[in-house]
């Protein structure tokens, strides 16, 4: 309850408990009260030193046990003066040209080629674009809401040219969609915080629906109330990693890649405030960046 109570997000509460319970696991099952800063410090050096993990994967088991002992435990764990701390390298993002972009976006169709362009397009992660409703698009003004995005914070983006149409027809067979499932009994989409309770029939109305839903219902993990959730996230990198191999792309990549494509582009400090980032990148290019010509 005390990470529910503080609403971190749900991939946050599992990867907490993943470094929890391995960190009881390494210690012989004892409880966590029983240890303390040494066993911490400790975990922490074998990660670093024996598993050999990167730098942002001890940092995410620091943050979790960390949490564990002031959150859980009410307890301050000192300084770790004796911590080894993994070293995170500089590296540089993997980074598409626009002829590579366009090869990929021919393998896709449907729901994946319309993701994947805004993706590109409107500089979106993965999780910002899967957790679209269909009321954060705006078509006259040609731009997209992102709400509650990285840091908690919303920011418009644009939305490009070349989506309109295709989304417009996609909402459509959406809206026929959701018809069917209140016709059925169901219709009801999950809502943050507590909207639930403070508007019991918003979840039912058409503008709360996720822009891309999944194909199938399927029970909550916390209520068990059937619903229609958005689609799975690996059904796009799946998607994504298919269309690179079809393409015959060498490079890695990912869906985050389209996104470095986006930030890549010129006037790097618009790009940071749209995009809801803070990098600079040092190399411009001369593509137009409210209307990707790969679209």
């Amino acid at each position: 309850m005390a990470i529910r109570s503080r609403h971190y997000s749900r991939r946050t509460e599992k990867t907490y408990w993943f470094w929890i319970r391995y960190f009881i696991f390494h210690n012989g099952k004892r409880h966590p009260a029983e240890m303390g800063a040494p066993e911490v410090t400790a975990f922490l050096n074998w990660l670093a030193t024996d598993r050999k993990v990167a730098a942002a994967t001890q940092n995410q088991a620091l943050a979790a046990l960390l949490f564990l002992y002031k959150a859980v435990l009410e307890r301050d764990l000192p300084w770790f003066d004796d911590l080894v701390r993994a070293k995170r390298p500089v590296r540089l993002p993997v980074v598409l040209g626009e002829a590579e972009v366009r090869k990929l976006l021919e393998q896709l169709d449907g729901m994946t080629w319309m993701m994947a362009a805004l993706l590109y397009g409107a500089g979106l992660r993965l999780q910002e674009c899967l957790m679209l409703r269909v009321k954060d698009v705006d078509f006259a003004y040609r731009q997209v809401l992102v709400r509650d995005g990285k840091g908690a914070k919303d920011r418009v983006t644009m939305l490009p040219e070349s989506v309109v149409q295709p989304l417009q027809a996609h909402l459509g067979r959406v809206r026929a969609l959701h018809r069917r499932d209140l016709a059925e009994g169901y219709g009801e989409v999950w809502l943050p915080h507590a909207l639930s309770r403070k508007y019991p029939r918003a979840g039912y109305e058409w503008g709360w629906q996720f822009l891309f839903p999944s194909k199938n219902r399927s029970a909550d993990p916390e209520s068990g109330v059937i619903r229609r959730h958005h689609l799975f996230p690996d059904t796009m990198s799946r998607a994504i990693k298919r269309a690179a191999r079809a393409a015959g792309i060498s490079k890695p990549v990912s869906c985050h890649t389209l996104r470095h494509y986006a930030e890549f582009r010129t006037m790097p400090s618009m790009v940071a405030g749209l995009l809801g980032g803070t990098r600079r990148w040092t190399v411009h290019t001369r593509h137009r960046f409210l209307s990707p010509t790969a679209l």
